[in-house]
């Protein structure tokens, strides 16, 4: 199998990094370490895995809440900009993601965070803007329940215009560290925003310099028809999950479109879905892995999980039968829309029971799994990515740090051969692995256009 595109087009890989692993047995290996989650060694040293592997950029999940069933899997997770400012200076090259909710932050002080890691790790900071479901985040804020979906990208929409204001308000040059004239900084360079909206009202300026990318970069995992407008309006990397090649290729077309109508060029925004690869050197032993991590599942915790997601009662999942019928529809969901069809769709199309929907969502929670060869995830991977399904791939781990250690060290060499994928990187920033351009400081060429 050879690549259509050896020269002109390339894969964009991202690691997905979760404590022991993706899938949420993956702890009770005897291999895994249960304190993973909160030792800034092991990701350390993940990072520096995929950065041999030459991939473009490492990801953390985050919410501002306590997730699922703590018995189920392991929950503690440290703020992820705090860990990827560690990660920095323990690599070079590799690209740093971490999630943040404009739902519960504020655009100042995102912003600064952002900017300041962009500093901290010279030019390899992208943020995964998310806009955070369900009344337990909003509890920890002092509200009630979560503001409703459409109010919620709407201040997503505004947060990061914002956002991109407060890294605007300097321009590049706007420090002159002249020490002969005593001049640091000049003043003229350095511009309020006065952002006035529905949601936010913020002055600025910022107060951090300029960062080596201008913006960080932008990635937005929302797959709702909002989710997909927002994406198409900001986004420069989009995390999603399908499970089979047509849905992949529809929602591919689809925001590429989208992104068009915008005004933006489709080939500046890069859709990476989600896959678990399960690596044996044979077959075989890749399903046995994957039968010994099923066999590790705990039904009765992965049960109430899938229930929440439902907005069902748990007693109303028995195990070894179908979902119910009377299933709320998506118009009646709130929260997490696009992962609530996917799993319905899942279920109702392959006529899974309970049981054997927890089994086939305990390795990405509704992302895509295979299992098999090295040679063989190198296939599905170019399958899609020939196919107009995806321009890379999320590679989620399903044990940490085995599985990744097994995909760089035996599948991304199977796609260097092919010339689908670098063998070195050819720039030292976040948007360089992407191939995106450093923005310009719109705000302070508009201010100084307006003042002439």
């Amino acid at each position: 199998m050879t690549s259509k595109y050896p020269s002109q087009r390339q894969l964009h890989l991202n690691a997905f990094l979760m404590s022991t692993g993706h899938h949420e047995a993956s702890w009770r290996l005897p291999e895994s370490d249960p304190y993973a989650g909160t030792k800034v060694e092991h990701y350390q040293q993940l990072a520096r895995t995929a950065e041999r592997g030459k991939l473009d950029s490492i990801f953390f999940a985050d919410s501002p809440v306590l997730f699922g069933e703590v018995g189920r899997r392991p929950a503690g997770k440290l703020e992820p900009t705090v860990l990827l400012t560690a990660i920095a200076g323990a690599t070079e090259r590799i690209g740093l993601i971490a999630t943040a909710s404009t739902t519960y932050n504020e655009p100042f002080n995102l912003a600064r965070r952002f900017a300041s890691v962009d500093w901290a790790s010279g030019g390899r900071a992208g943020w995964n803007v998310v806009t955070t479901a369900g009344p337990d985040a909003a509890r920890n804020f002092g509200v009630d329940d979560q503001p409703a979906h459409a109010v919620r990208y709407e201040r997503a929409a505004e947060f990061i215009e914002v956002a991109q204001k407060l890294w605007d308000s300097w321009q590049d040059d706007a420090v002159l560290a002249d020490k002969a004239g005593g001049v640091w900084g000049d003043a003229d360079r350095i511009r309020t925003i006065d952002h006035q909206g529905r949601h936010f009202k913020v002055r600025g300026p910022l107060n951090v310099p300029r960062s080596p990318q201008g913006h960080p970069l932008i990635v937005q995992a929302g797959s709702s028809e909002d989710g997909k407008d927002l994406a198409a309006r900001y986004a420069d990397a989009v995390f999603t999950a399908h499970q089979t090649l047509a849905d992949a290729q529809e929602f591919y077309r689809d925001l590429k479109a989208r992104t068009a109508a915008a005004g933006r060029d489709p080939e500046t925004i890069k859709i990476l879905p989600g896959i678990v690869p399960v690596i044996g050197a044979t077959e075989e032993e890749a399903l046995e892995l994957e039968r010994e991590l099923d066999r590790l599942i705990k039904p009765e915790y992965a049960r109430i999980q899938l229930a929440r997601t439902l907005r069902v009662d748990p007693v109303d999942l028995p195990l070894d039968r179908q979902l119910p019928d009377n299933l709320p529809s998506e118009d009646e969901i709130e929260g997490a829309k696009s992962r609530y069809t996917l799993i319905v769709q899942l279920a109702r199309r392959e006529q899974l029971t309970v049981r054997q929907l927890i089994g086939r969502l305990g390795g990405g929670r509704g992302h895509r799994t295979f299992t098999g060869t090295p040679v063989q995830v190198a296939d599905a991977i170019q399958e899609w990515f020939d196919g107009g399904a995806a321009d890379g791939f999320n590679i989620m781990p399903p044990v940490l740090p085995s599985g990744l250690e097994a995909f760089v060290d035996q599948v991304v060499p199977i796609l260097q051969e092919r010339g689908l994928f670098r063998t070195e990187y050819t720039g030292r920033t976040l948007r360089e692995h992407y191939g995106l351009a450093r923005p310009e400081t719109r705000n302070g060429r508009q201010l100084d256009a307006a003042s002439v």
